[in-house]
């Protein structure tokens, strides 16, 4: 199979791919969740591997930080390995005060303060949006499962430590529910090439309240955007 600078496959990669932003996120969703997990890639220490769930093959890999990390891990992906479905499974912080800590956010859009978007020169201002077959899977298989979701849009920020405080509170005035780092320009990659992209986060700091989880719990402890997720992979990865 060929190789890319980030990428270099030892074994197969399936159609479907959920992607955490830590590598050894990964590995955990792997050994828990999918059946003969098998690693694919080391690269730089950015762990993929692909299984099974539920009879259907599934991979999992790490994205990294931020928009320039996952885009071009995204690219690879779609490009040179034929994926046609990310899901990122991420943490977020909340930006409004009635988010608890472990609840589950979906990305129907992604604001940004990047400039990633630039590059497509387009004439106006476009709104990176998540792909609604997989939204829809995420919001049906929620219901089914009884576990209560929210929707709606989330900022993709290019900075962690903000000199400027008041930005949250600005973003949270127009209904932004909750900051990361990938989405959007997951989001373009995806739809630029034709692919599926979504975005379901965990909870792990609301920036109202000034509550916050362990590095050993974002790693390990959110499982349920991980049990909503994996069934719509299943699905969208027999198509």
């Amino acid at each position: 199979m060929q190789q890319t600078p980030h990428i270099n496959p030892t074994g197969p990669i399936a159609n479907t791919v959920l992607m955490p932003g830590d590598p050894l996120r990964a590995k955990f969703i792997a050994e828990t969740f999918l059946d003969d997990a098998r690693q694919f890639n080391q690269v730089r220490g950015m762990l993929g591997y692909t299984g099974t769930y539920q009879g259907v093959q599934v991979s999992v890999m790490g994205s990294g930080m931020g928009i320039p990390s996952i885009s071009l891990y995204a690219h690879e992906l779609i490009h040179v390995y034929g994926v046609k479905n990310i899901i990122r499974v991420g943490s977020c912080g909340a930006l409004q005060e009635d988010l608890d800590l472990y609840d589950v956010v979906v990305a129907a859009s992604a604001s940004t303060d990047s400039h990633f978007i630039t590059q497509y020169d387009l004439p106006g201002t476009w709104a990176p949006t998540a792909s609604w077959d997989l939204l829809e899977g995420v919001y049906a298989q929620s219901r089914k499962a009884e576990v209560p979701i929210r929707v709606g849009n989330i900022l993709s920020s290019d900075v962690f430590y903000n000199f400027d405080e008041t930005v949250n509170a600005r973003w949270a005035k127009m209904g932004v529910l909750a900051v990361e780092m990938e989405s959007a320009g997951l989001y373009a990659v995806a739809a630029q090439a034709g692919a599926r992209a979504l975005g379901v986060f965990t909870v792990s700091d609301n920036l109202v309240t000034d509550q916050h989880t362990s590095a050993s719990e974002r790693q390990s402890a959110f499982t349920k955007m991980i049990e909503l997720t994996l069934p719509v992979a299943a699905k969208v990865g027999q198509e």
